[in-house]
């Protein structure tokens, strides 16, 4: 596609490795990086996506997964941010399938994170019915990035946020090791605490959560 080889070209010839080091270093090593900073590959995609527009708003979804597949982050982090871009209002009941492929290839928080939030909640506001089959099937999941995705999908959903639900998981997933679940816990309920704190102060207090969890999801209770 022109668009994906224009971009490419764009941010390739931008590429720096005196700031890829540090780049690939918070990111434990995991991907290699351009070096491209977050205000420079945004403009830079902007502009492209200006440049071909109709071929972009036909061809997100082949465009977003073309990325995803690539080596270094930035066209990861491209991918995702085209994709939240494109998909508002516009989702159908398959795009879950490619929303769990991003979840599950090159995974770390800074895209699973993203994609929890933004794509799997915005995906379940547009299909409802379909929240307890696929949360479920996220959570029961050997894949820790999907259970982490079924705990923080409902970061954007504010007082919507169905409580119940948020327990549910908590409890399912309270008594793990990992690091990325107990942060989540901790999350999710510290940002629902911002429209229930007292209901949330009540949950921590009966539950035995983890100490990293039960810290990150009082934080702002006082």
């Amino acid at each position: 596609m022109n668009f994906i080889t224009d971009l490419e070209n764009r941010l390739r010839s931008n590429f720096n490795r005196e700031t890829a080091i540090p780049m690939e270093n918070y990111m434990k090593n995991n991907f290699d990086f351009l070096g491209i900073k977050t205000i420079e590959r945004r403009a830079i995609l902007k502009e492209n996506c200006e440049k071909y527009k109709q071929e972009v708003k036909t061809n997100y979804r082949a465009i977003a997964w073309e990325l995803f597949q690539k080596k270094e982050r930035e066209f990861h982090l491209c991918a995702i941010d085209i994709f939240i871009k494109e998909i508002k209002k516009n989702y159908v009941q398959e795009d879950i399938i490619l929303i769990e492929k991003l979840i599950i290839t090159n995974s770390w928080w800074d895209s699973v994170d993203t994609i929890a939030k933004y794509l799997v909640g915005g995906y379940l506001q547009s299909f409802p019915a379909k929240t307890f089959e696929i949360i479920e099937r996220f959570s029961n999941s050997k894949n820790m990035w999907l259970n982490r995705s079924a705990i923080l999908f409902q970061l954007s959903y504010k007082e919507q946020t169905n409580f119940e639900l948020l327990k549910s998981e908590c409890e399912k997933h309270k008594e793990s090791n990992e690091f990325f679940i107990q942060k989540a816990i901790g999350w999710a309920l510290r940002d629902y605490s911002r429209f229930n704190p007292n209901g949330v102060k009540e949950y921590v207090d009966s539950t035995n959560l983890k100490p990293l969890s039960q810290r990150e999801a009082l934080r702002n209770i006082k």
